[in-house]
């Protein structure tokens, strides 16, 4: 019964959403009034077919992983998103766990950015959002599962990526990382997944195990502001890299920009169009 009433909520959810309030472009033929099924599942970042079967309460238990990715791409309220988490059989996260929430008010913030990379990540460093540009940027981020969306383990276990460190920015931006993540430790000791996560890593990689028992992880000074990515179609760019703090939901929000006039913001609207289209294709 639950499954069937997730799927009508979720209906129902779609079909008073205005296209135009999401980012979804509407056409002089375009009949219906809120989101089609597609349009949907491409905000969430999901199949057609997976949102289909959960519609229709053939698909049960999605995660929670699932659901918040459905609750932001609808813009839902609180009261809203909660009851889609109670429907799937799942708890709405509480004060104890570490919020992954987008609120509507830093939705409308990530919408006014939708032509600047921007990448979202919650307080154990675990990857919220990423919009088109950061991807086109920074290599597609869409099937990252389970540990793998996390920033600390692919920092220590050096992941690929097109972020280019020396030795010793590698291993003090990875110290940085550990420090950070102790720290939400420490704020959310109830919260179950972050610290089974933990000690996933710890057993899975001896430089997070050896950088979370140390005395004192942090490296003195502070992070680079500046960043340089290694696009395989336009060469190097070097970046600012900003990353803002959402205090009352504890998000860390990464803008990476350019000085106008510059070859960097030519590289970087280049990367930006011929990553966008690939990952179109």
């Amino acid at each position: 019964m639950e499954a069937w009433e997730f799927g009508r909520t979720l209906r129902r959810l779609r079909d008073r959403v205005p296209p135009e309030a999401v980012g979804v472009p509407v056409g002089p033929r375009r009949r219906a009034s809120g989101l089609r099924r597609e349009e949907l599942a491409g905000l969430a970042g999901i199949s057609a077919d997976y949102l289909t079967r959960l519609e229709q309460g053939r698909a049960t238990a999605p995660s929670a992983q699932v659901v918040e990715s459905l609750a932001r791409a609808l813009r839902a309220p609180d009261g809203d998103r909660d009851l889609l988490y109670r429907l799937a059989g799942l708890a709405a996260p509480g004060p104890d766990v570490v919020p992954s929430r987008i609120t509507p008010s830093v939705q409308r913030l990530l919408d006014r950015l939708s032509h600047t990379p921007v990448v979202v990540y919650n307080a154990g460093w675990t990857l919220v959002l990423a919009n088109a540009p950061y991807d086109a940027l920074m290599g597609d981020t869409t099937s990252w599962r389970g540990l793998e969306r996390n920033a600390v383990w692919r920092n220590v276990t050096r992941m690929p990526s097109r972020v280019v460190h020396t030795a010793r920015e590698q291993a003090e931006h990875e110290a940085r990382l550990v420090a950070d993540l102790r720290l939400t430790a420490a704020r959310y000791p109830a919260d179950r997944s972050l610290h089974r996560s933990i000690a996933e890593m710890s057993s899975g990689s001896a430089r997070f195990a050896e950088l979370w028992e140390a005395e004192n992880p942090t490296p003195p000074g502070d992070p680079a502001r500046r960043k340089t990515i290694d696009h395989p179609a336009v060469g190097q760019i070097t970046l600012d890299c900003d990353t803002l703090i959402v205090t009352q939901d504890d998000l860390r929000v990464t803008v990476y920009t350019a000085e106008p006039g510059t070859e960097d913001a030519e590289r970087l609207e280049l990367a930006i169009v011929l990553g966008t289209q690939a990952l179109t294709r």
